[in-house]
């Protein structure tokens, strides 16, 4: 007899044999996470290490990993002005992305969470990244100057 309303039955053996083909093809994602501005940044990091795991556990992997520190956010979100952010470069199945979206989701530390697809998967720091450290450079080349301001001269002329 034939039933309409069920797929046919496959035999054993015809089934994806891992777990990674089963997720389908690999793709390149840009994954950035705000979590609350008063969780520390240890905190931020285990957050960042179970997502980690995930993508491990379902055949991806972290490719890079930026801290980019506390920032002002544009709005208040969940009545927070600031945010832990990280960016994560990953190359994962969907199936493994779609898993850690979920368990951000349900994290409560969690502001916000976005994951871009990208056609490449580019290991350089980000824009953010090479931002801060020619700022550390600026901050340096002001150190070299002196601050106290006895070292001038008098502007008025003292005889």
């Amino acid at each position: 007899r034939l039933r309409l309303d069920r797929p046919p039955r496959r035999s054993r053996g015809s089934g994806p044999s891992t777990r990674k083909e089963m997720s389908g093809p690999m793709a390149f994602y840009e994954h950035i996470v705000i979590a609350r501005q008063d969780v520390s940044a240890a905190q931020v990091d285990t957050i960042i290490d179970q997502m980690t795991e995930i993508l491990d556990q379902n055949g991806g992997r972290v490719a890079l990993r930026e801290y980019w520190g506390l920032r002002n956010l544009s709005y208040r979100i969940k009545k927070n002005r600031k945010g832990h952010y990280v960016m994560l470069r990953v190359d994962a199945p969907s199936a493994a992305m779609q898993e850690v979206e979920r368990n951000l989701r349900l994290h409560e530390d969690v502001l916000r969470y976005l994951t871009v697809r990208q056609d490449a998967l580019d290991e350089t720091p980000s824009v953010v990244m090479q931002n801060k450290s020619s700022r550390d450079g600026r901050r340096r080349d002001r150190d070299d100057r002196p601050r106290d301001r006895d070292d001038r001269e008098p502007k008025g002329g003292e005889e």
